[in-house]
């Protein structure tokens, strides 16, 4: 075995005890000591009261040595078995000379842990100690345990309360990280042989270079720069939990209601950034509409996993390796691949270099991030195949990450709910996305640039787009995917500032950008080069796209789209003289800038919705409406169905709907004749000319549907667009649940016409109702929306959200706002600066990456009473927080999926009575607060030691304990007897001695169900 591989496998449980022996224990008043101590006065084997003698040391060593080989298979040994005495003697060397450093703990802290082994071994040579003759093998070992041992010594000088913590707080926070991100490779990475881990290496090199380029619309003047580095590409959108609208932030979204009186419907919406969906959740499906960036988002995690760094906030994909499985490609074999041909299916050429058993190795382990894309992109007959595969994949293999992605309609509500997957839908892009798309997309194109001139027009469209987006209503509709933001910046570009209006107008000019434009303003064609017109083009492509439709494919062989070009050249003459079918195709991959080879022997389009857009047109030509019709309630055809209804002439618009319309009321689903009723009525904006009986039918039918009975109506009915504002009914009458889903799928549909209607709810009694108004405000020009909506809240139990300075300071100039919501990243300076000391009592900060002195942000707010620190990954010290009155602390890492982190200067907070937190084994040696009453614990590891939950919380009332994974043996409650106040305790996992707790309310939940909060619970 690779020693560098094996002497990384030592977990913190293991060293940690060792390294704590090298050094005298903290004595009374240690923590008192304001400055750096010496090193060598430190460590326990010098001086006059030594604890560890030179034997000690070397059988110290030993162990380590004997902990890293332990697990080392037969011909897999780091080094040979007559050098571990070798080994641990030059280690124990080593260490010694910790008491020969002329260094503090601070300098050795700054120097990191390489820069504290170089000093180390330095120290041995220039005192004269032996170094020892190893084989390779052994040296690699030794310098991989003295690396090691390094770690945790600074770990553990950062950890000594006679340390300044205000000093390296950073360097201390980088230390906490990397030894849990070491603990949880090592749980998640079995011994490997050397091969394996050679192929994972490459295999790692492989993923990074394929997957982390991204197309650029109208950005493609050669292939260098077609591409768009993902890492400025990227833009994490937010994805919402399809259980519902509104969800509750952890455990305590009541917030005590029976003792606070807060209304548990003040939670936030269950929403999260789209790349941390796999956090808290090994399974998810996510649905997003053409365009939204789910593919974008799969190479996103599979490049980060690759890489393996900058992990922060993704711990979730440590170890792990990445599977992109691209559901168009795979198939369209004749069966759907085992592990061992994952590569092969997708055509890697790594294939046949893979070690054999190599990807059942990793699965079995639960290492592997399966990224199954584009359930909407196979034919319909396809997909409960697809679903058998996947549940005898997950039976084989069920420790895996496993995010499979679908446009939203393409399978039905919990089409994998038996199989545990949880539930996403890509949000549209915010006004603030979009600004942000657009900055980069001029950013790239800024590298295309020749001239001075050409920059300085590129900054001029740059501005004037920012200000069309935020001023006119219908291109900030059309703007709210990544795919169509993109198409808007390249036509802005190419028509010198123009932009036509309509979706159907935008794709049109965008295809003639494509396939003439572009080629002829840059002046490609020398006289006398033969040249392809739009039209000839268009015809060509639509048979390509129609037969893709027809067939239920997203790719088709390279050779059939060459037959399909020969039938049609007798229709489309002037493509002759390009030649025959193969230069033909050719031309068309390399200069219309639609079609691409995701393979050798495939061809596709770009994006599925040109294919839609040209196989609609086809349809039309055709006038086949009945397979339009008999293919409106699959997903596939949804698009290809709109966008026939814009191809059309009035007559065969009102003959097409009145005959979706007729389908409806004949299918025998409701579900069916609901998504026919709103397909009808979204094509309603594609049909400016309609025979207005038709329209009027397509309306009726869908009140049929309205109001929404439910939160995942209420999005369904959204889809529909801005028609559907006509339809929704005013407050008066309804039911606080009803109002709600009324609220909800208006805030749904981003446009300003939605804004007098969300502004009839600003006065409903419901705080439900508020709640979704004062956290849909990012959606809608930010002063229009304030004045008609979010002046009017009534402030009593409302949490009030922010996500800019410009709504913070709006908020705060307009009067005291006790409770806040502030969502994104705020810095310590806008946040201190911005909030009164007296005013605010309740402060949610949520998904802030760049607060990491709490101290500094809101240690001024001496009434503050209650904080919630959701997805703050640099927010772990409250130091500085022990002068507020805080009662209750929520902390959340949803990012930080399967690692315990405990906030640092906890126990400081002596106020505190309520508690939420993620707890590991190591969080059992940290200090908490006294007076805790409520607690809601989340523990990473499968068993939690119930006789330390009863010393530690003494006056606790209410216990919620949650097991993420499960617990691996029954919990043993009667510990809990020593706690006199236990009211209640619930916890997912088997128990015992529930009959020692007379009088005390115990819910045992199955492994798999997560604890919710009743009404006494935070």
């Amino acid at each position: 075995m690779d020693p560098a591989v094996i002497g990384a496998r030592l977990a913190s449980s293991v060293v940690a005890p060792l390294i704590k022996k090298l050094f005298v224990k903290e004595g009374p008043g240690a923590g008192l000591v304001d400055q750096p101590v010496r090193i060598s006065s430190l460590v326990s084997f010098r001086g006059e009261k030594r604890t560890l003698t030179e034997k000690d040391l070397d059988k110290l060593a030993a162990e380590l040595v004997a902990q890293a080989t332990r697990h080392a298979g037969p011909g897999e040994r780091p080094c040979p078995a007559d050098e571990d005495e070798l080994v641990a003697e030059q280690l124990a060397t080593t260490l010694y000379a910790l008491g020969d450093l002329d260094m503090n703990d601070v300098q050795a802290v700054q120097l990191g842990r390489q820069g504290l082994a170089y000093e180390l071994a330095h120290a041995t040579r220039t005192r004269g100690r032996t170094t020892l003759r190893l084989s390779q093998g052994g040296t690699l070992l030794y310098e991989r345990l003295l690396d090691t041992a390094c770690l945790h010594i600074l770990h553990f000088f950062t950890q000594r309360s006679a340390f300044i913590p205000r000093t390296l707080v950073e360097q201390s926070g980088q230390l906490s990280e990397l030894i849990t991100k070491i603990d949880i490779l090592i749980e998640r990475i079995p011994s490997q042989t050397a091969q394996d881990a050679g192929f994972e290496r490459r295999y790692a090199e492989y993923m990074i270079g394929k997957h982390s380029t991204l197309t650029i619309v109208g950005i493609d003047l050669s292939h260098a720069e077609a591409t768009w580095p993902l890492d400025a590409a990227y833009l994490s959108l937010e994805a919402v939990s399809s259980s519902g609208e509104e969800g509750p932030l952890g455990a305590f979204a009541g917030e005590l209601v029976r003792e606070s009186g807060e209304s548990p419907a003040t939670a936030l919406p269950a929403a999260l950034p789209a790349d941390r969906a796999l956090s808290g959740h090994q399974r998810v499906l996510l649905r997003g509409v053409a365009g939204s960036g789910k593919t974008t988002l799969v190479q996103w995690l599979a490049v980060c996993t690759a890489r393996q760094e900058s992990l922060r906030g993704l711990e979730q994909l440590i170890g792990r390796v990445p599977f992109v499985l691209p559901l168009r490609t795979i198939a369209r074999q004749e069966s759907l691949p085992s592990p061992a041909s994952f590569l092969a299916s997708v055509h890697n050429p790594l294939d046949g270099a893979q070690p054999p058993g190599w990807a059942d190795r990793v699965l079995t382990a639960g290492r592997g991030l399966l990224l199954i894309d584009g359930i909407d992109e196979i034919p319909e007959r396809d997909r409960e195949r697809t679903r058998a595969w996947l549940a005898d994949l997950l039976i084989a293999y069920p420790d895996n990450l496993w995010l499979v992605t679908s446009r939203p309609s393409a399978v039905a509500d919990d089409w994998l709910g038996a199989q545990g997957f949880a539930e996403f839908t890509l949000s549209p892009m915010s006004r603030e996305d979009m600004a942000a798309f657009i900055e980069r997309w001029h950013e790239a194109a800024r590298q295309t640039c020749r001239t001075e001139e050409e920059r300085t027009a590129l900054d001029g469209y740059q501005s004037a787009l920012h200000t069309a987006v935020r001023t006119k209503q219908d291109l900030s509709r059309l703007a709210t995917n990544p795919l169509m933001c993109g198409l808007i910046c390249a036509l802005h570009r190419a028509r010198r500032g123009y932009l036509p209006l309509g979706r159907k107008a935008l794709y049109d000019a965008a295809l003639s950008m494509l396939l003439t434009r572009r080629d002829t303003e840059r002046h490609i064609y020398a006289p006398g080069d033969v040249q392809l017109d739009e039209e000839p083009q268009i015809q060509l492509l639509q048979r390509l796209a129609y037969y893709l439709i027809r067939n239920g494919e997203a790719e088709l062989d390279r050779d059939r789209a060459e037959r399909l070009i020969e039938e049609a050249l007798p229709s489309v003459p002037a493509a002759r003289d390009l030649g025959d079918a193969p230069a033909i195709l050719r031309h068309l991959l390399l200069r219309s800038g639609l079609l691409r080879e995701p393979s050798v022997s495939t061809v596709d389009f770009i994006h599925r919705t040109f294919q839609d857009y040209l196989g609609a047109k086809a349809a039309v030509e055709a006038w086949d409406v009945g397979l339009l019709i008999r293919n409106a309630h699959d997903a596939q055809w949804e698009d290809v169905i709109r966008m026939a209804v814009a191809h059309a002439r009035p007559r065969e618009r009102a003959e097409l709907l009145g005959k979706l319309l007729e389908a409806a009321r004949l299918t025998d689903s409701p579900e069916w004749a609901l998504r026919l009723f709103l397909l009808a009525m979204a094509c309603l904006e594609h049909a400016p000319d309609l025979d207005p009986a038709i329209r009027d039918q397509v309306t009726r039918s869908a009140m049929e549907f309205v109001p929404p009975m439910t939160i995942p109506r209420a999005r369904e009915l959204a889809t529909a667009g801005p028609l559907v504002l006509e339809l929704l009914p005013g407050p008066e009458g309804l039911t606080n649940e009803v109002a709600q889903c009324c609220v909800v799928t208006a805030s749904r549909i981003p446009v300003d016409a939605a804004i007098p209607y969300l502004a009839q709810f600003a006065d409903h009694p419901a705080v439900e109702v508020r709640a979704q108004l004062a956290s849909s405000w990012g959606r809608y020009e930010t002063e229009r929306y304030f004045n008609e909506v979010i002046l009017r809240l009534d402030r009593d139990g409302l949490y009030f959200v922010a996500e800019s300075m410009e709504q913070l300071r709006m908020l705060l100039d307009s009067g005291p706002r006790p409770w806040l919501i502030l969502r994104g990243d705020f810095t310590e300076d806008e946040i201190r600066d911005s909030l009164k000391g007296e005013e605010v009592t309740r402060l949610r900060l949520s998904h802030n990456g760049v607060v990491d002195n709490l101290g500094a942000a809101i240690g001024h707010l001496t009434n503050l009473e209650t904080l919630y620190l959701t997805d703050c990954l640099k927010a772990v010290f409250l130091t500085g927080l022990s002068d507020l009155s805080l009662r209750t602390l929520v902390f959340e890492t949803p990012g930080l999926s399967g690692v315990g982190v405990v906030p640092y200067r906890l126990e400081k907070l002596t106020a505190l009575e309520r508690l939420k937190v993620t707890i590991g084994h190591a969080s059992m040696e940290r200090g908490f607060p006294p007076n805790i009453t409520w607690l809601d614990l989340h523990v990473v590891h499968e068993f939690v030691d119930t006789a330390w939950l009863s010393s530690t919380f003494p006056r606790l009332r209410h216990l919620n304990v949650f097991f993420p994974s499960g617990a691996d043996r029954s919990i043993d409650l009667s510990p809990l007897a020593a706690l006199p106040d236990l009211e209640t305790v619930t916890i997912n996992a088997e128990i015992s001695g529930a009959a020692s707790l007379p009088g005390v309310t115990v819910t045992a939940l199955p492994s798999t169900a997560r604890p919710s909060a009743g009404a006494d619970s935070p």
